[in-house]
């Protein structure tokens, strides 16, 4: 399997959780290819070489998330053979790939074979064993495309939140896009269970090493990514709210988790506490796996792939 990688960590976690979920069924050589500049790769598509692949053993498969890696997989499955998986929805023809993971909210309604995903998968491995701490992990965003950031209102909730439950240590982390005004803010708030630990003083596992140890996080609703390794990692998971920008296809799929009471958002009074539950089983790169397989090891792959979400 060659797992072609544009750099980009968001991106590299979702072919990431794929490769680790393929790893638990069988055994898989994986075989990490940096693809370096993405234009380079629609050049070597038209000229039908690869000159990355020169020296690899031959695919079964290749992977890719992110644009820059469409051009770089045609280009190596012209020139070296195997099938490959697109990890979105790509702005070219889906029909191009043998395989395009496509989150449900962007609504596909082309002639592909695709598997439609609860959101974006993701490299959070789901915690069987019972959690160690009663501890809970606050995850906040920033400014973003999708949602009007809401610094007053973010802090309000989070303050509301902490100081109704003194007897829960809170751990609040933030990312790249939390404005450090927003630190600042919160260390001057004192409240004695909230503990501060800003994305700078985390290592490159902490979210995930803690989120396998919590029952429950909250999360910013611009946090898209964050909320589904939640739910990946089987804790109970509350959205602090913030309004969206339009109604697109991001907060399409914030609306939907809603919905169906796998998350819930934070209210003043409480009511948020009869559906904060883990929600088990919610493991999509585990259920893509199995349906990939499933399709490539079939003696009919020339049929059309389909599986919508329920």
């Amino acid at each position: 399997m060659w797992r072609l990688l544009d750099g980009k960590p968001g991106h590299e976690h979702q072919s990431l959780g794929l490769v680790n979920a393929m790893q638990q069924r069988l055994p898989v050589h994986v075989v990490d290819v940096p693809i370096g500049r993405g234009g380079a790769g629609w050049l070597y598509l038209a000229a039908g070489v690869w000159p990355a692949g020169k020296h690899l053993p031959k695919p079964d498969m290749i992977i890719g998330a992110g644009h820059a890696t469409h051009g770089h997989m045609l280009a190596a499955k012209r020139a070296y053979g195997g099938q490959t998986v697109c990890m979105m929805q790509p702005s070219l023809p889906a029909e191009l790939f043998d395989v395009c993971l496509i989150p449900e909210h962007d609504q596909y309604r082309g002639f592909s074979s695709f598997i439609e995903t609860r959101g974006v998968i993701n490299h959070i491995q789901p915690s069987t064993a019972a959690k160690e701490s009663s501890d809970v992990l606050i995850m906040i965003g920033g400014p973003s495309k999708h949602f009007h950031w809401d610094e007053l209102g973010v802090i309000a909730q989070v303050y509301d939140l902490v100081r109704k439950h003194t007897e829960v240590n809170f751990v609040l982390t933030t990312s790249r896009r939390t404005p450090a005004s927003f630190v600042s803010a919160m260390q001057r708030v004192r409240l004695t269970n909230l503990t501060i630990i800003p994305i700078a003083d985390t290592g490159k596992d902490w979210v995930q090493t803690t989120l396998a140890r919590v029952s429950t996080a909250w999360v910013t609703e611009d946090s898209v990514s964050m909320v589904y390794e939640a739910l990946t990692a089987q804790v109970a998971v509350g959205l602090i709210s913030l309004s969206a920008k339009n109604s697109g296809r991001v907060s399409r799929g914030i609306e939907k988790l809603v919905d169906r009471q796998l998350v819930t958002r934070y209210d003043p009074y409480g009511l948020y506490r009869q559906y904060m539950r883990p929600v088990l089983g919610f493991n999509e790169a585990s259920r893509c796996s199995d349906a990939l397989l499933a399709y490539f090891n079939s003696t009919s792959t020339r049929r059309r792939l389909v599986s919508r979400l329920s």
